[in-house]
């Protein structure tokens, strides 16, 4: 074998495994991407392993590699001769770029490195942890617009949120604005439409945050599950926030999700975003920015989610990025679709 790891044409993708003493039964390619499951299946090739896989509708692929042996055992790793990996909220991934594919400008210039202040708030059952990021010089009581960030530390660990405000603000393309980290607590309980943790956020956290610091206007952020409870708080106390970014939300629905149905809070989402498709949203009309991955499951019910918010007179933008479920795709959109609500509320 030539080489071994993974290499990106325009249109494919080949993988190759090394295993010139046949230790493996077969390897298996491991993605989050709808493919059939027949097209993973590597094939035995002198020395080793190799599938070629036309190229999905995404700029990259993360991805991890089932090893199978002899006897029935198997093992998931990452792809030991692709040195390129990314971190995720499940740990770390190999990652194949396609052609023309690059990191956003602002990870590679210079940023302000801001301030932080932490505390908690009680929350249902266990307290949330708060982090506030400010531009360095900033003053508590000056008015500068506040995102307040859902799934907040590993926003920042795995999307580099608070580095994208630092560059933003250094190179002026961005107003000066702060960032509260919410820390996720029992997370799929919490983000999953739960009336309690709506209070809380409503009546405890947010006020808590501007006891602290000033706020011209506040952003409610989220991916996934985080997103769709930042909808639901908003729906049930429409003076909470003045603008919504929501990632690849969690907006599911019966006949686009069914395969969620194992999930514990499952009925309460379905129940939620019922009542939302049915007349259920505030009549405050605050803007609304979405992404979402062009090729995840969530696609479908988010592209219904912003037909359902424009039906009702909301200003709302649905960018689909090419990519899937994951932070690298929720930091790549950042700029410009986050760049463009914090403008507009700062006007």
């Amino acid at each position: 074998m030539e080489w071994a790891g993974a290499r990106a044409a325009d249109d494919a993708a080949t993988f190759r495994v090394a295993d010139p003493e046949r230790a493996l039964a077969g390897v298996r390619l491991l993605q989050d991407l709808p493919i059939a499951a027949d097209r993973l299946e590597f094939s035995p090739v002198s020395g080793g392993w190799q599938l070629i896989l036309d190229r999905p509708p995404v700029a990259r692929l993360e991805y991890l590699l089932e090893l199978r042996y002899p006897g029935g055992d198997a093992k998931v790793v990452t792809d030991p001769a692709n040195p390129r990996s990314v971190s995720g909220a499940f740990g770390p991934k190999s990652v194949l770029e396609f052609p023309g594919y690059a990191p956003p400008a602002w990870l590679s210039v210079p940023a302000d490195p801001g301030t932080t202040a932490s505390f908690h708030v009680p929350g249902p059952g266990r307290p949330i942890s708060v982090r506030i990021w400010s531009p360095t010089g900033s003053a508590d009581h000056e008015v500068l617009p506040l995102v307040v960030a859902h799934d907040g530390p590993e926003l920042d660990a795995l999307a580099s949120l608070t580095r994208y405000a630092g560059a933003g603000v250094a190179g002026h393309w961005l107003p000066p604005l702060r960032i509260a980290l919410l820390s996720p607590g029992s997370r799929d309980s919490w983000y999953s439409a739960n009336a309690r943790y709506a209070r809380a956020l409503r009546h405890a956290v947010l006020p808590a945050i501007t006891e602290r610091v000033a706020a011209s206007a506040v952003i409610g952020m989220g991916a996934s599950l985080g997103g769709l409870a930042m909808l639901h708080a908003y729906c049930r106390y429409p003076d909470s926030f003045d603008a919504l970014f929501l990632q690849s939300a969690s907006f599911f629905v019966p006949h686009l999700d069914g395969q969620e149905r194992r999930f514990p809070y499952y009925r309460r989402i379905v129940t939620f975003t019922g009542r939302v498709q049915d007349g259920g949203l505030p009549a405050r009309l605050i803007p609304v920015g979405m992404t979402c991955g062009i090729a995840e499951e969530n696609a479908a019910n988010n592209r219904v989610m912003a037909q359902t918010l424009e039906a009702s007179g909301y200003p709302v933008s649905l960018h689909e990025v090419a990519d899937a479920h994951n932070y690298t795709a929720w930091r790549d959109a950042f700029d410009p679709d986050l760049t463009d609500l914090v403008r507009q509320v700062s006007r």
